[in-house]
Parts: structure tokens; sequence; C-alpha cells
């Protein structure tokens, strides 16, 4: 091999090698940008449940309780992303120095934002009923309460006492005044649903959410409880069709699930389909009291809901977790499969 042609087998080779390497700076970016993320289950560390999800601007929120004891039970926690991978806490949005009147049992937030204004529904105290098994006529704690309202010009607050007082403080319809969310319809109208104690009432909220509009029978609220009822009514909207969720068996055990029907307008009347989330041996259990967040521009749907970690070693713990919600060709809701890996990253555009 004479010398010339050494020198060029020497410069190809070189250009080769800095060519490959020019290469993998190049693609290594690329690799890593087309990485699938996942939210991981549960999103946040701590007890919480009876998650409430929401989209706000280009943000998620979860607005959940804080899951403890009753007397515990004194403020709430948000949660915001903006990719459903990354998630901010907001402590103490709402508390029991801004709600005079509650005492604790401070749970169930359901959020909605009207005229650039944030509406925080929640319920507080555990209202009981005079001679109810759950009555202790010396004890005052739940006595008094119900569903209240907060207001405050962003998710995360500040928010003041809106009414000063519980929006709804009695029983209608045998329905516990507890565990609200608000549904606003296709026409403005903004409907809470709400209940414990398997009954579930419906009422329509007055424009400036400061009361109730009678039905045309005069009463406040209509009852629409399904079968199988106990607790935790979410409802949304999806090509034409009205969902109505909630959870069957007992919250402070394994036998809480997620049933559903669906109707052609907002009050019914619905008809139990089936469970859609229950307990998974494999993964957790008693999961239940949920909502639902539609990713914007979409039809890809989230299920937001509490769950039992395996072992479970107490009545209050409790974790919130996100996975996929899908349909079937005729409407109706698949199973949700719960998992550890969560839903996948998604920024809002």
């Amino acid at each position: 091999m004479n010398y010339k042609y050494k020198v060029y087998v020497i410069i190809v080779l070189t250009l080769t090698l800095l060519g490959c390497k020019n290469q993998e700076k190049n693609e290594l970016p690329n690799t890593k940008k087309q990485e699938i993320q996942f939210s991981g289950n549960p999103i946040a560390e701590g007890w919480y449940a009876d998650p409430e999800g929401a989209v706000f601007k280009d943000e998620y929120w979860v607005f959940p309780t804080f899951s403890a004891k009753y007397e515990e039970q004194v403020f709430l926690d948000a949660f915001s992303s903006k990719d459903l991978v990354t998630w901010e806490k907001h402590e103490k949005v709402l508390d029991t120095s801004i709600i005079k009147w509650a005492k604790r049992a401070m749970w169930a937030p359901s959020i909605i934002e009207k005229d650039n204004k944030y509406y925080l529904f929640f319920g507080a105290n555990d209202l009981q009923k005079p001679g109810g098994p759950y009555w202790d006529e010396n004890n005052p704690n739940n006595h008094k309460g119900g569903i209240g309202i907060a207001v405050a010009d962003s998710p995360s607050g500040p928010y003041k006492d809106y009414l000063g007082k519980p929006l709804i403080s009695d029983f209608y319809n045998e329905a516990q005044p507890i565990d609200q969310f608000v549904f606003k319809d296709d026409d403005g109208t903004h409907y809470i649903i709400y209940g414990g104690w398997q009954h579930c009432n419906i009422g329509i909220l007055n424009n400036d959410f400061t009361g109730i509009v009678p039905w045309d029978d005069n009463n406040l609220f209509k009852e629409i409880t399904p079968e199988g009822y106990v607790e935790g009514p979410f409802m949304f909207k999806r090509k034409g069709i009205y969902y109505f969720m909630w959870s069957e068996g007992g919250w402070g055990n394994d036998t809480y699930k997620v049933a559903y029907a669906m109707a052609d307008k907002a009050t019914g009347p619905f008809k139990r389909i089936g469970t859609i989330l229950e307990s998974d041996k494999d993964i957790a259990t008693g999961a239940g009291h949920n909502s639902a967040i539609n990713i914007p521009n979409t039809d890809e749907w989230l299920m937001v809901y509490h769950r039992r970690p395996i072992p479970n070693k107490g009545r209050d713990h409790r974790v919130t977790c996100l996975d996929k919600m899908e349909f079937y060709d005729d409407g109706t809701i698949k199973q949700i499969q719960m998992t550890f890996k969560g839903v996948k990253q998604h920024i809002i555009k």
C-alpha cells in the first residue's frame, strides 16, 4: 500500500466515524422525545379519595378528599398538571378557617368554572337526621352542615365562603346532602346532583348559584336514584348520550365499585347497565367514587377514582388514580382496567 493510498483510507475512516457520531447526536434527542411517559398510579403521595377531575384552560386538575378520620378532614388539597405525568400539589386550597360553619368531614369536592369564577362545592360535617342511625343528641358535630360553596378567581384559590352557610342543609327525598356534582348541560343549565344513604337527587342551580330553582311541581329536587345506588354521583355527556355513574357497596371496605347508566336527558330515567370498575386482587381493591376527564379536542376519556392499595392497613388508606375509559361502538363503557402504569402523557394543545 503506497503512502497516498494510506492517507486516503485514513481520511475516509475518520470521516465515516465523525459522520456516525454526528448521526448519533442528531438521533438521540429524537429518540428521547419518542419515549412514552405515563402518569403512574397513584398520581400523588398520601391518602386521597373521592377525586373530581377537571380541565381549565391548558391544565388538568384533580380535587380529592383528604382521606383521614372525620376530625382530621378539615381542609382540601388540589393537584394540577400540564401533561398528566407531573403533578403540582396546592396545599389547603380550602379549610375550616375559611368555611366557619364547617367543623369536620370536609369532603368530595366538585368544581366548575362560570363567568371566569371558580365555584368549589363541598360537603362538610357529615350532617345527620334527627332520629337517624348516626344521630347523637349529645354530639353537635353533625347537627348542622351539608353542601357548601367556595369561590375564587383561580382554581388554586384563594377561596372565600360564597354563601356563608350551606346551600343544601336538609334531607330531601331521604338523601343525605353529601357527594355533590355540578353538571352544565348544553343549554347552559347547571344541575346539582347529590346524595348519600342510597338516595340521589337532582336540582337546578339558579343563575348566580345562590339557590335552587323549583321544578314545575314546586319541589326543589327530583329523585333519580337508580338500582344499586349508594353515593358518589357523576355525570358527563358524550355523542348525545348522558352517562350517569355512581358508587355501590361500602366505602370503608373492599366492596366499593362503580356502576353506570345511560339516558337521553340529564334527568333520566336512569336504568342500571352494570359495573365498570371493581376490585382487582392483583392491583387494588375498593375502587370507587369516580369522575372522568375528557382530553380536550379528542374522544379520549380518563377515569379518575380512588382505590385501596394491597395490602390495606386502614379504613382511610385510599389513593387517587387515573386509568383509561373506553367505549364500545354502541356507546356502552368497557370494563376499566386498573393499572400501576396509569395514563399516557398528554399536553393540551
